[in-house]
């Protein structure tokens, strides 16, 4: 089941950067047999900046771990059993069971922070372009061929 998230808003406003948006939604949609859980949003908040939003109610900072290796970022979630196990539900909608989610990244981005709040879990990602693949102005001669070769 595919998430109804739509990326065109994305696509549209970064021209060489959509790799990475069909990455995120094709591998987080295909993990662990449940593909929406956690729900997540990805959101544009500059330039070269994303933010990664991951809704994981119940889950403390220690049961929750964040890695990125190489290409891709790696969100897994251990619930520990706790006081909730011995309580009885008559209906539980809060799910609370462990997750591991994958994201592959576009190359030249990386984690520059995460933090958890009322429920939410933020990782802020950055694209950090090498000085040598930086949009470059080119200056343009006036003359003849032969006098720009001579440059």
């Amino acid at each position: 089941m595919r998430s109804d998230f739509d990326f065109a808003p994305f696509y549209r406003a970064t021209v060489g950067f959509d790799r990475v948006f069909d990455m995120l939604d094709t591998v987080a949609s295909q993990v662990n047999g449940s593909p929406g859980y956690p729900p997540y949003n990805i959101e544009k908040t500059g330039d070269n900046t994303y933010k990664v939003v991951m809704a994981v109610a119940g889950f403390s900072e220690a049961e929750l771990s964040i890695t990125q290796k190489e290409g891709e970022l790696l969100v897994i979630g251990q619930a520990r059993p706790g006081p909730e196990a011995e309580k009885e539900y008559l209906y539980r909608g809060i799910a609370g069971r462990n997750f591991e989610r994958h994201f592959q990244l576009a190359d030249h981005v990386k984690v520059t922070g995460a933090g958890l709040a009322n429920g939410l879990l933020t990782i802020d990602l950055q694209r950090e372009l090498p000085e040598q693949k930086r949009p470059r102005a080119i200056p343009i001669a006036c003359g003849t061929s032969a006098q720009i070769t001579q440059r």
